[in-house]
């Protein structure tokens, strides 16, 4: 297998004690040799290498411990955890127990993942002019924001005393919480290039990150969903008044004692989400923790300290013309819609297109618990055969059994549906965040100059997401209101069932076709992957070899 990659050393050096570094623009306008990355691999060959090959063993101080691993899958636990809470409970919250009305629940949750997606790139950008610490660059963020994130998280499942200004309060809690999950989220997904400079070490503690996140997301919806059961039942209404009076048949009497049994259940639901708020922030705080603990963050290796940290705004363009993270982002856009509309339509269909509202908790946790077992195999899998191949093979793993349920409704084929859908699951939440390094370190290489840049990349994949995922959630909305979806009946009519059906079978396929066909032009293969890891581990000796002379320079 060709290097591909090659260190040009300086015809000239400033003296006899200099040590050749790599090229920068400069030198390549001469026409000298430089590193040649995926997105040059269009404009020029691959020079032939000039260092001496690295072994391929993983440095002694750059091999991560199970421990140090599991330390950072626990720190990013805690965040799916609320987000599962959220996803699944948020809007019956504010209808049921806030009651605030549907117009401005649908503003709450609109305004705030809005906000959510644009905070991403704007922490991005603070980060980047972020100086080192003691305990790194990134670590300060998530541990100053966590005591703040726990506070707004209860407060959004707080009902305040007050009536008239209670949409204002969630609108701004629910912001607030969204702005303090970025300040956590984004350093914390920055923090696995800082973990080791060694792409297996990375892609390991990126599949322990995953498994946690996944047992996360199932943890949150078992914690919220027993917890606050009680608060959904129908023990407190009076069967006269759930039948009669709803025809305006019920006698005053009756009215004024369900009136008094509702006002005391509903104490006892605002305390329960109180309870289940209580809980989960109390994970954030130990998780948070324990990651401190537990994960070192190490500097970057590969850029000396006098190199200074690449303006956000000359980061953003370089990162947007980088055709490795352009083809990436793309693909794993039109991936997450399907999964999205997957997931916020799942329940509806099994409630309305396949009478399998008994069972559509079990068979979201079945989903949970597939994805949570299957994050290893993919791990062992793309190690093995490659990322692309993983993530082709995984991807459409799902697509023969979404169109399987929308035509076969029968439980027993929901619950293969459901086992399936959690492999695929699990192959869509771990590869991108596992190629995203190899797209940080291809920039490194086409961009050695620059420093500080890994936030930008982390927030504006965040950002486009969670963009996707919000156009997701309001177009398949608007396709059921267009469909005649009439809100709160038992059965819904035909085209409701009908677009479901699509909305669950056929715009995923369509979505996942659309991605892995992009996925196809992704130019970071294995061979290339692996002459950016030999040319990286040379910039690294390198860097540690200039360090060292410097040192015996100024102590001479």
């Amino acid at each position: 297998m060709d290097a591909g990659t090659a260190v040009a050393s300086s015809e000239k050096p400033e003296s006899s004690a200099a040590v050749s570094l790599p090229l920068g623009p400069a030198a390549m306008a001469k026409g000298e040799k430089a590193w040649v990355t995926s997105g040059d691999k269009l404009m020029m060959k691959h020079p032939e290498p000039t260092f001496t090959k690295v072994p391929p063993q993983t440095h002694l101080d750059q091999k991560l411990s199970v421990c140090s691993k599991l330390c950072f899958a626990i720190g990013g636990a805690p965040n799916q955890v609320a987000g599962s809470a959220t996803a699944f409970f948020l809007q019956i919250y504010l209808l049921d127990i806030a009651q605030i009305n549907p117009f401005q629940a649908s503003v709450v949750l609109f305004v705030g993942k809005a906000w959510g997606a644009i905070t991403d790139p704007i922490v991005g950008f603070f980060i980047t002019k972020s100086k080192w610490t003691k305990i790194g660059r990134l670590m300060p963020w998530m541990m100053g924001c966590t005591p703040f994130m726990v506070v707004s998280y209860f407060y959004l499942w707080f009902v305040p005393p007050f009536t008239s200004g209670r949409f204002i309060w969630y609108l701004g809690f629910y912001c607030l919480y969204q702005t303090l999950i970025t300040c956590f989220h984004v350093p914390y997904s920055a923090l696995t290039m800082f973990l080791s400079t060694d792409q297996r070490e990375r892609d390991s503690a990126t599949a322990y990150r995953m498994t946690a996140e996944v047992l996360g997301t199932l943890v949150g919806a078992a914690i919220q969903g027993q917890i606050v059961a009680s608060a959904h039942t129908l023990k407190h209404c009076p069967h006269r008044n759930l039948t009669t009076g709803h025809l305006g048949n019920s006698s005053g009497t009756e009215v004024i004692r369900s009136m008094a049994i509702s006002q005391d259940f509903l104490s006892h639901a605002k305390e329960v989400y109180m309870i289940a708020a209580g809980v989960i922030g109390g994970l954030f705080l130990v998780c948070t923790v324990v990651m401190f603990l537990g994960v070192k963050e190490r500097d970057d290796p590969y850029a000396s300290k006098t190199d200074k940290a690449i303006p956000f705004h000359k980061g953003f363009i370089l990162v947007m013309k980088h055709g490795s993270f352009l083809t990436l982002t793309a693909a794993f856009l039109f991936i997450s819609v399907a999964i999205q509309l997957i997931q916020s339509n799942f329940v509806l269909f099994c409630t309305y297109a396949v009478e399998l509202r008994d069972h559509f908790q079990n068979i979201v946790l079945t989903i949970l618990m597939s994805a949570a077992v299957s994050i290893p195999f993919w791990q062992w899998f793309l190690e093995k055969f490659g990322k692309k191949t993983a993530a082709f093979c995984g991807i459409t793993w799902i697509m023969p059994f979404t169109v399987m349920l929308a035509f076969i409704p029968n439980l027993i084929v929901a619950y293969v549906v459901a086992v399936s859908s959690g492999i695929s699951v699990a192959a869509s939440l771990l590869l991108p965040w596992s190629m995203l390094p190899d797209v940080v370190d291809d920039f490194r290489l086409a961009n050695r100059s620059s420093k500080g840049h890994e936030a930008i990349f982390y927030s504006l994949y965040a950002f486009f997401t969670k963009f996707a995922a919000g156009i997701s959630l309001g177009v398949s909305t608007l396709c059921l209101q267009f469909a005649g979806y009439d809100t709160g009946a038992c059965r819904q009519p035909p085209p409701v069932v009908y677009t479901l059906k699509l909305l669950i079978g056929a715009a995923p396929v369509a979505c996942i076709t659309t991605g892995l066909m992009i996925l196809l032009v992704y130019p970071i293969s294995e061979d290339v992957r692996l002459r950016n890891k030999l040319a990286l581990e040379e910039l690294r000796s390198q860097s540690i070899s200039c360090k060292s002379l410097r040192v015996d320079l100024s102590s001479a």
